[in-house]
């Protein structure tokens, strides 16, 4: 089935949106810097710290850790309430698997069945359907390389003879030398 539309109005289309989607994200990214420095000019004031004497600058120090503690505890808070929900997310995954049920895998072994056997596992006892693999490969002829190759006969004791002793043995040495085998 054909689509109505052409593949460069679909490449348009998807240039399109590309640029639409691009677009959207840099105006989100310039959104979310407004936001921040919107969020830190309402929270933190600037310190004026210049002209104050050694008692206000002290007091100013305190109420700052006070401050540093009252944050930090709210981020201890949440980090706990965190971890409890993770335990408990954990916990409940743990009671959905066991409501599934449990199922133990067997040990799995090798069982040596024949074509014949798994057919009739598989088709049930009233389907005699028998199955020779070997049957269908290729039958394929061996060459005969002995009628290719003309066979010498020869009184074989003349070569007993010849063998015997240690001259018998230099030819052999000196045949297995040459590559003519004189």
């Amino acid at each position: 089935r054909k689509s109505k539309i052409t593949a460069s109005r679909k490449l348009l289309l998807k240039s399109l949106m590309l640029a639409k989607a691009k677009e959207e994200w840099d105006q989100e990214i310039v959104d979310k810097q407004a936001e921040k420095q919107r969020y830190l000019s309402e929270r933190v004031t600037p310190l004026h710290t210049s002209g104050l004497s050694l008692s206000q600058l002290q007091d100013l120090c305190r109420e700052l850790h006070e401050k540093v503690e009252i944050v930090d505890e709210e981020r201890y808070d949440i980090e706990a309430k965190c971890n409890h929900n993770t335990r408990e997310i954990k916990d409940l995954k743990i009671k959905v698997l066991d409501l599934r049920g449990k199922f133990k895998r067997p040990p799995l072994r090798r069982v040596r069945v024949s074509a014949d056997a798994m057919l009739r596992a598989l088709l049930g006892s009233k389907h005699k359907v028998s199955m020779d693999l070997r049957a269908n490969l290729k039958s394929v002829k061996k060459e005969d390389t002995e009628k290719e190759r003309p066979v010498e006969v020869g009184d074989w004791r003349k070569n007993v003879e010849a063998m015997s002793g240690m001259e018998g043995r230099k030819k052999m040495f000196d045949a297995a030398k040459s590559p003519t085998g004189q």
